[in-house]
């Protein structure tokens, strides 16, 4: 038996209405999934910028630690650091032209650092643009200074809730990262300095 394979004008004119409106929906789905990803996307690499700034601060301090050794018990009694809570600039400033003793050098790195976290050194017309959200910087060590394992621990807010406790304290108090500290990101650095060497 023999059929005809030949096809209508009628049936080959193009698209119906409703084809197009489902080829419309599903390409708008898919443009809707893009714009999601790319919120995705912007979030995470905001959340890796944040950290990123937290390890060179952490790092950087205790590079400044171990080379002002005479001065480590003046790092580790700073207590909780960030949202200005050193205040102005301690005096004097120092630099090559007015050099400090190593209490004066202490004071002004650990003012320095907490500029950093805050934000304060990265400006746009008199506003600070850099920083950590809401930061808080913990040093802990040796009891009276010395030798011994020192950790600098920098908390800040993160922008999505995490359901993950940590046994540091750094600026768990105060509620500025949710009830249950659900928002709060840490980073910890450890590492051994003799202020002796």
């Amino acid at each position: 038996m023999v059929t005809d394979m030949r096809v209508s004008s009628y049936q080959m004119r193009g698209f119906s209405l409703i084809e197009l409106l489902v080829t419309l929906v599903i390409f708008s789905v898919g443009l809707l999934s893009i714009a999601g990803l790319q919120t995705v996307s912007k979030q995470a690499n905001y959340e890796s910028l944040q950290r990123t700034t937290a390890s060179q601060v952490a790092y950087g301090l205790l590079e400044d630690m171990r080379l002002n050794g005479d001065a480590i018990n003046i790092y580790a009694a700073a207590g909780e650091l960030g949202d200005g809570s050193i205040g102005s600039e301690p005096a004097p400033n120092c630099t090559m032209a007015n050099p400090c003793n190593a209490a004066q050098k202490a004071a002004h790195d650990l003012w320095v650092w907490e500029q950093a976290i805050d934000g304060n050194l990265e400006t746009n017309a008199g506003a600070g643009t850099g920083g950590l959200v809401q930061p808080t910087l913990c040093i802990n060590g040796p009891v009276g200074g010395g030798a011994g394992i020192y950790q600098v621990t920098i908390a800040w807010r993160g922008t999505a809730s995490l359901n993950s406790a940590s046994a540091n304290a750094c600026g768990s108090a105060g509620g500025k990262y949710g009830t249950g500290n659900e928002f709060r990101r840490i980073i910890q650095v450890p590492t051994f300095i003799d202020p002796n060497i």
